[in-house]
């Protein structure tokens, strides 16, 4: 290049621009979602709503019910989430913006990082509410190893947000990714057995359930919240493996431009 004087930008240097770009991004959406909290507070607030309706239910049904009605709850509305992520990328899709991004110095990773960073931790918020509202006022046995609940709570909430940040590297519009997010989360939480409890589902069910990635997340919330590590574990593992697949393949895609606003 012309105005290439060789000079390389150290690696510490260049850590602290790529945090200085990526606070900048999160900022930025996080005034988004402060201006609009509305689909937020109802994916906290229905869940609280059913968890006192269907507990005497859960209770008399299946052994646990206290703890599977208030994990299943969670699973269930925290997939919902999936579109709050995923809109926060395809807004800049729709006002045109995102083209402007990918050609100043931030790459697709930070980015990506940038935008969703906000609405992880409001995935991760929305988990604690639920748990700790459980633990309160439905009747959830406080656990006695607060690590390994958190701990699954960030797998989990990292799960989520590479799933909604790959669909919105390929939808078209905010209504398909609607659709997508919703039927998908209701049909993923229901046959994980985040709806009805695994055990009264058909046998087919049961076998297709291992499938989902609400399955996983049951198992893991419901082990780490009895204190069970090696039950954490590997629902952890295999909830981290699909993150990384959804996150690598939505970097790739937006890398390439493949989900450039122009594309609407």
């Amino acid at each position: 290049m012309l105005l290439d004087t060789g000079y390389r930008v150290g690696p510490i240097a260049a850590l602290r621009e790529s945090v200085y770009r990526i606070r900048a991004l999160s900022n930025h959406n996080t005034i988004i979602r402060l201006r609009d909290p509305g689909q937020t507070i109802s994916y906290v607030v229905m869940p609280m709503v059913l968890m006192l309706v269907l507990k005497p239910l859960y209770v008399r049904a299946v052994d646990g019910g206290t703890t599977k009605v208030v994990t299943g709850l969670l699973v269930m509305f925290s997939v919902f989430a999936i579109s709050i992520a995923g809109n926060a990328i395809l807004a800049e899709r729709t006002w045109k913006t995102w083209d402007r991004l990918r050609v100043s110095r931030a790459p697709a990773a930070e980015l990506l990082i940038g935008k969703t960073l906000p609405m992880y931790l409001v995935m991760v918020l929305q988990q604690i509410i639920l748990l700790t509202y459980g633990c309160l006022v439905i009747g959830l046995p406080i656990p006695g190893n607060i690590p390994l609940v958190l701990m699954s709570i960030l797998v989990w909430a990292f799960t989520l947000l590479a799933i909604g940040a790959l669909l919105a590297a390929i939808v078209r519009s905010h209504g398909e990714l609607s659709v997508i997010s919703d039927v998908g989360a209701l049909t993923l939480s229901s046959l994980g057995g985040a709806l009805v409890p695994l055990s009264l589902m058909p046998d087919w069910a049961q076998v297709a359930a291992q499938l989902s990635p609400g399955y996983w997340a049951l198992q893991m919330l419901q082990a780490a919240v009895a204190g069970d590590t090696a039950g954490t574990l590997l629902p952890a593992a295999i909830l981290l493996g699909i993150a990384l697949v959804a996150g690598a393949f939505a970097v790739r895609r937006l890398t390439r431009g493949w989900g450039r606003g122009g594309l609407l």
